[in-house]
């Protein structure tokens, strides 16, 4: 009897340059938090498992990879998330409280990858950059405008507009996070800072 023919294995279909851009910076997001701007084009290749010439041919230099990546990591998909999937029936304390443990993560992740990348000599905003850099970035807004709806359930009770009260809000968060030299170290837990922001830091009545 004839031997049977040994099937062909199938090749991986090939990556799209799109594909390989993703692969690559996705892998080097959590390498610039380890090396900043050192982390070299081999070992970013290596973590996406793609050939080092790879990364010469999907960004034209190792800086449009690099910003890239911190564009990338400042996109607040996961903190839109987990606002979103705030009861608004929950009471406005509990909504703000999530809203701030969000926020938080956020500008953990933001900081931490700035200042990886200032401690190595990198500054990712070139001269046109900062021309039309005007506010808060795109992220940020959207994430003030998923925290003002927050507070549209208690819109009657408020004293300001719900955006103006997001803005305030996320102004304390940011001073709550603050402990370089000359802010000091203390820092409010998500719970204090919330009760703060909506009652004040006067104690009223027979508080202690």
């Amino acid at each position: 009897m004839p031997e049977e023919a040994t099937p062909r294995r199938r090749r991986a279909p090939a990556m799209s340059l799109e594909d390989r851009r993703e692969a690559l910076v996705l892998a080097t997001i959590p390498l610039l938090l380890e090396h900043g701007a050192n982390v070299t084009t081999s070992q970013i290749a290596k973590a996406a498992e793609v050939a080092e010439g790879t990364v010469f041919r999907a960004f034209k230099d190792k800086r449009e990879l690099l910003v890239s990546a911190l564009k990338r990591a400042m996109e607040p998909d996961t903190e839109l998330d987990l606002i979103d999937h705030i009861p608004p029936t929950d009471p406005i304390e509990q909504r703000l409280i999530g809203a701030v443990n969000a926020v938080t993560g956020y500008l953990n992740r933001m900081w931490s990858l700035m200042s990886a990348l200032r401690d190595t000599g990198f500054d990712p905003h070139d001269d046109e950059d900062r021309k039309e850099r005007k506010g808060p970035p795109e992220g940020m807004q959207r994430v003030m405008g998923r925290i003002a709806g927050l507070f549209e359930p208690d819109a009657a009770q408020l004293r300001v507009e719900p955006a103006l009260a997001a803005r305030l809000l996320m102004g304390i968060v940011f001073t709550n996070r603050m402990q370089h030299e000359g802010f000091g170290e203390g820092m409010a837990e998500p719970e204090q800072l919330v009760e703060l922001f909506l009652h004040g830091t006067i104690r009223t009545g027979g508080e202690k």
